[in-house]
């Protein structure tokens, strides 16, 4: 079932009906159905009472811990209070603008953000991707296709808290809870993909990765795309850590894949 328009409350009973249908698969056997990643803390930021219901409604009968925010100002309150594991997004909210929320969201905070907008325009889909965001659904949709894709961000590979918070590679320093890099102390813009990328191969200096693995760890097991895709990121940041006339930070070897340049 697909939502009707977004503003229409006489439908809300029926939805969150539907929503008692979203049964949650079952991993008990093998028949090929897919894991739940459960007890995920998730913040909505919807301003509408109705999909904040529908939402909440879908989110938690996946196992999952909800709080919602109807505003900017709340959302932002409610990021630093307890940082949530993944934000389901609205871009019209009352005191600003979904995108700069999103784009503070990503500054802020390793969490997933998930948008759900009823605008379809593809210039506010790209620009939410380059804003931080990681999956963006618009309305109408399926409460089952939202609870898939929630289950699908929660089982890639996050950062672990106990990891090292600062990492030098050459001229490259890399703060991983901040999620911030600077190279011989300027800081330096990177995209979500960019940071993964140089957090992944800096966590690991000795290894080289092939694209499949890396692949994997940066975009997730449920990503299925050319794996060429790795190198045009790679590109990407190496044109912002790499100095003039200095050797890459990031070394390609031949027929394998890429790692740290000794």
């Amino acid at each position: 079932m697909s939502w009707p328009h977004p503003r229409c409350s006489d439908v809300t009973y029926v939805l969150l009906a539907d929503a008692d249908q979203v049964d949650s698969p079952d991993d008990s056997g093998p028949t090929g159905t897919i894991n739940i990643v459960a007890d995920a803390d998730v913040l909505v930021v919807e301003d509408a009472p109705e999909f904040a219901q529908m939402v909440t409604a879908i989110l938690r009968s996946s196992g999952h811990r909800v709080r919602t925010a109807s505003t900017v100002a709340d959302a932002l309150a409610s990021l630093s209070s307890t940082p949530p594991d993944l934000v389901v997004l609205d871009l019209t909210l009352p005191d600003g603008d979904g995108l700069d929320l999103c784009r503070t969201i990503r500054d802020r905070s390793s969490a997933y953000i998930l948008v759900l907008s009823g605008r379809d325009d593809e210039v506010d889909k790209l620009l939410g991707f380059r804003l931080g965001a990681d999956d963006y659904v618009t309305k109408p949709f399926s409460p089952r296709e939202l609870a898939a894709r929630v289950e699908a961000l929660l089982r890639r590979p996050r950062l672990a808290s106990a990891e090292a918070t600062e990492r030098v590679v050459g001229p490259v320093t890399v703060r991983v809870a901040a999620r911030e890099v600077e190279i011989d102390g300027d800081p330096v813009d990177l995209t979500r993909i960019e940071f993964d990328l140089l957090d992944t191969l800096s966590a690991n200096p000795k290894v080289v990765f092939t694209r499949a693995q890396l692949l994997e760890r940066v975009w997730g097991p449920d990503w299925y795309a050319d794996d060429h895709v790795v190198d045009v990121h790679i590109a990407n940041l190496r044109k912002k850590i790499d100095r003039v006339g200095t050797k890459s930070v990031v070394r390609t070897v031949r027929g394998v894949g890429y790692g740290l340049a000794g």
